[in-house]
């Protein structure tokens, strides 16, 4: 007989075997669709996460990754005409990252192409916003 502890050890691992699957699944989306415009995943996700002027702290929480690896992917950006470093409106010591109308038409094309055939697809919206609120209660803890 299973007892209680080892069920919700069970559906833990299967959850995250899942959570896992999704996130490979999403990850190579990325990857192939940002390949086709000769980009690499973390230059996709940058350029995705983009969404107007912000500090590179900024960016890099949204990428969920160190402020260092989000410079290198934005020094790549910035030789390719992507992206520009502007003064901090406020904050002499910080620079805000800003898309080059080139930078911006790229992003829109990219998120066009994710949004075709994504892992998600497969949910509806109101599906998607469930998943979004439950994943949410679990990541953000009061």
């Amino acid at each position: 007989m299973t007892t209680s502890p080892e069920r919700q050890a069970i559906a833990e691992r299967q959850l995250c075997g899942l959570v896992n699957g999704l996130a490979q699944l999403i990850a190579e989306h990325v990857r192939t669709r940002a390949a086709t415009l000769g980009l690499t995943a973390s230059q996709a996700t940058a350029l995705r996460e983009m969404s107007g002027p912000m500090t590179m702290r900024e960016l890099a929480e949204r990428m969920t990754c160190e402020p260092s690896n989000t410079t290198f992917v934005i020094d790549k950006l910035e030789k390719q005409g992507l992206v520009e470093r502007h003064p901090h409106p406020t904050d002499r010591r910080a620079k805000h990252l800003v898309l080059t109308p080139e930078g911006g038409e790229l992003r829109e094309r990219l998120l066009a192409l994710l949004a075709v055939e994504s892992p998600l697809s497969v949910l509806s919206t109101q599906e998607q916003d469930v998943l979004h609120g439950l994943l949410e209660r679990a990541v953000i803890r009061p």
